[in-house]
């Protein structure tokens, strides 16, 4: 759940705004936006992947809200940690992009149903079956 917005680091772009599928931010003509919502937000990580700015820490926990120190967050590295290992802006290439490679969950989770016929995604971005 969105549990952090670090004034001092935001742009002010509102990407978060207009990105968050939950409509967790209000934004505001001068300054960054408020978290005016945190508790509708469903921890799809979708605000720290597009902040270039690091100024947003979204904890892992997604059924309540968690109480975090700007201080420890940063002193950790947990700030910016999900877009830099999922390969996002400046760490492409660095980092391989997994965020988007969902054919490896989805062929576990075939085998673990015990299913034959698994969807994948093709190179060219259409769908084809695999033989598992």
């Amino acid at each position: 759940m969105i549990s952090l917005l670090l004034a001092d680091r935001c742009t002010a772009c509102n990407v978060c705004v207009r990105i968050c599928p939950a409509n967790v931010f209000d934004a505001h003509p001068q300054g960054p936006p408020d978290i005016a919502r945190p508790g509708d937000c469903q921890t799809c990580f979708h605000c720290e992947l597009y902040c270039q700015a690091d100024a947003l820490y979204v904890a892992p926990e997604c059924d309540q809200a968690v109480e975090v120190e700007a201080g420890a967050v940063l002193a950790g590295g947990t700030v910016g940690q999900y877009r830099r290992h999922s390969g996002w802006h400046e760490w492409a290439g660095t980092y391989p992009n997994e965020q988007w490679l969902m054919e490896t969950v989805f062929r576990r989770a075939g085998e673990a149903a015990g299913k034959r016929d698994l969807p994948m995604v093709g190179t060219e971005g259409k769908m084809r079956t695999q033989q598992a």
